[in-house]
């Protein structure tokens, strides 16, 4: 009896040592997955964490990217290129980052690339900011150029305003002028002697006598002398086909002819037949030469 209660008892024994080893297996199981459960999920969070930061340092380099863009400036091709790539990659890693889960090599890659994109927006800006500076310089003096330009033009119209004038007063000063300007009316004898008079019945034709004053500024060769007759009432007798431009009109004129000055004070003579009946009164005339008035007289007739 006592042997089967001894091999009974030791039967127990080896149950109750298996059943601990279970045990302790099993708890030490829950511990490993316990473990490892909050490994993962702390490990699952600190990615979550690291994405968002991610996501607003992405967004951040955008305002960054839009500030520089949104200054007036005008880039050549090659930052216009570098620009539009940023814009690429920008789009590339919000669309990553946009993603439910990453895994540590992709967020790795991320960190990589905003780190290369942040220094790239940086040297971008510099390189914006330097540009803006240049352009400022450049400005100042486009800007100073053409201020020298209008007063380099300013001084060209005046001195060319002071030469036109000048040369208009070259051009009256070298005009002829007539002195001891004396009128004579003529009547015309049946022989066809002329001979002088103040009757306007029997007046047929006026003659001017003149002297060119001494002038050495006007052209020693031929000159045209034109005539104006008025008569009393102040019509001008003249044919409207005869034309001439003086005191820059076109006038018509009652009488023209050509002289040669040779400036050695040679006295002048004209005749100008009327083709109307001379009438009493006042009979004025007008010389001009070289576009200019060149003197003036009158003549009473009764």
């Amino acid at each position: 009896m006592s042997e089967q209660n001894t091999k009974i008892n030791k039967g127990d024994r080896n149950k109750i040592f298996f059943l601990t080893i279970a045990i302790v297996a099993l708890l030490g199981s829950n511990v490993y997955l316990y473990f490892k459960d909050k490994h993962e999920n702390e490990r699952f969070v600190t990615v979550n964490t690291e994405k968002d930061r991610l996501k607003l340092e992405v967004e951040k380099i955008e305002v960054e990217l839009d500030k520089v863009s949104a200054i007036n400036l005008q880039l050549n091709e090659k930052l216009i290129k570098e620009q539009d790539l940023a814009r690429i990659k920008i789009a590339e890693l919000k669309a990553a980052l946009e993603k439910g889960k990453l895994t540590q090599g992709e967020l790795t890659l991320a960190q990589k690339q905003i780190k290369e994109l942040k220094e790239f927006v940086y040297n971008y800006n510099e390189e914006i900011v330097r540009l803006g500076k240049e352009n400022l310089k450049l400005k100042n003096v486009r800007d100073s150029l053409q201020k020298s330009v209008d007063q380099i033009n300013e001084k060209a119209e005046l001195l060319a305003q002071n030469n036109q004038e000048l040369n208009a007063l070259v051009k009256t000063s070298a005009a002829l002028k007539a002195a001891n300007v004396n009128i004579q009316a003529f009547r015309v004898k049946n022989n066809g002697k002329s001979v002088s008079t103040n009757s306007a019945s029997s007046a047929k034709k006026l003659q001017i006598d003149f002297n060119v004053v001494p002038n050495q500024l006007a052209k020693k060769d031929y000159h045209q002398i034109y005539l104006r007759v008025f008569d009393p009432a102040g019509n001008l007798l003249a044919n409207e086909n005869n034309m001439f431009e003086a005191d820059g009109q076109e006038m018509q004129y009652s009488d023209m002819i050509t002289i040669s000055f040779n400036d050695d004070s040679t006295a002048y003579s004209m005749q100008w037949v009327n083709p109307k009946e001379f009438v009493k009164g006042t009979y004025a005339i007008i010389l001009y030469a070289d576009g200019f008035i060149m003197g003036k007289g009158s003549i009473d007739l009764n």
